[in-house]
């Protein structure tokens, strides 16, 4: 097992590498130069104070120098320095970095906790009302952009009405945990739809799946109760295909909390992110891409582990 997660680490490497490139390209391919947002409406420079700024921002090297130089600090745990701010980017990931995890763990949270029974409950039910309506709230519930949902909560569900339908406020958990709960219950809520309505099409479709194989219907056969067939023997079975959703869509979310923490302004890694890129911060924007998708990779590798307590047919050498 050991040598197995040391290998699976050993790929975060390339990975964080194809992602800098691709990133670091895209952003320069970007019409605009942060000079021109950092001057705004100054006019009045010559062109020697403008060479002096890009030689100051290292802009005025080829676009190969400037990755080697910026990805050679980041292997030294340095990710630059912000242009608009002059701060260090990774301090600032760092600090915004809790908010952003929290709000995903939070949205998957409650998406396990509504998508498994539901999933669960159509599968037993197959071909009944019940079911019908579980899938047409499924289908529904992955036809709703969740900026489109979390706008609509703020408009139909103001403040005055539900205290927690707020915006621009935001609390620390250590600090007060009923009210960072409250805080977030709204964007996790708005985030997790979409997940809800895939897992529990997985949870369902992997458990019919299962309940059809012979080992079920032995245990049928030798008398078990239908609820003792279900939980010891088909759903830690089905659940192997749904593990892996749940890995895959837990680094989805994590990208996916850019356009909730916008719309209830919430100061997490998102949101830092989003204005970085509407001001040609380029340091920051690569920061928290690399970050993301540092994230996105262990988040599998621990996908992969929890395979072998699920399943104990699985083995790794």
């Amino acid at each position: 097992m050991a040598a197995f997660i040391l290998a699976r680490l050993l790929t975060l490497l390339p990975v964080l590498w194809g992602v800098s490139v691709v990133v670091f390209l895209l952003i320069h391919l970007i019409p605009g130069t942060a000079l021109q947002l950092f001057l705004g409406t100054q006019v009045d420079m010559t062109p020697a104070q403008m060479d002096e700024l890009r030689r100051l921002f290292g802009l005025n090297k080829p676009l190969p120098l400037q990755y080697a130089d910026w990805i050679g600090r980041v292997v030294r745990g340095d990710f630059g320095v912000s242009l608009r701010t002059s701060r260090p980017v990774l301090p600032d990931i760092l600090a915004r970095l809790p908010v952003s995890v929290e709000l995903t763990v939070l949205a998957l949270l409650f998406a396990l906790a509504v998508a498994l029974p539901i999933g669960i409950a159509s599968a037993i039910r197959r071909g009944t009302a019940e079911d019908a309506a579980i899938r047409v709230g499924g289908l529904v519930g992955l036809s709703i952009p969740n900026f489109w949902l979390a706008t609509m909560l703020l408009l139909f569900l103001p403040g005055r009405v539900l205290p927690i339908a707020s915006i621009g406020v935001y609390v620390r958990f250590f600090a007060d945990p009923i009210g960072n709960l409250t805080v977030l219950a709204l964007p996790a809520f708005s985030l997790g739809v979409v997940l809800t309505a895939v897992i529990m099409r997985f949870v369902r479709s992997s458990l019919l799946e299962v309940l059809e194989q012979d080992y079920v219907r032995t245990a049928r056969a030798k008398g078990l109760r239908e609820r003792l067939v279900i939980d010891r023997h088909a759903l830690r079975n089905a659940l192997i295909p749904v593990i892996t959703v749940v890995g895959f869509q837990a680094g989805y979310l994590l990208g996916g909390t850019v356009v909730i923490e916008e719309v209830f302004a919430l100061p997490g890694m998102g949101r830092l992110a989003l204005n970085a890129i509407a001001q040609r911060d380029y340091p920051v924007v690569q920061g928290v891409v690399l970050v993301i998708a540092g994230l996105f990779v262990l988040t599998n590798i621990m996908v992969d582990v929890l395979y072998a307590y699920v399943d104990p047919r699985v083995r790794y050498r």
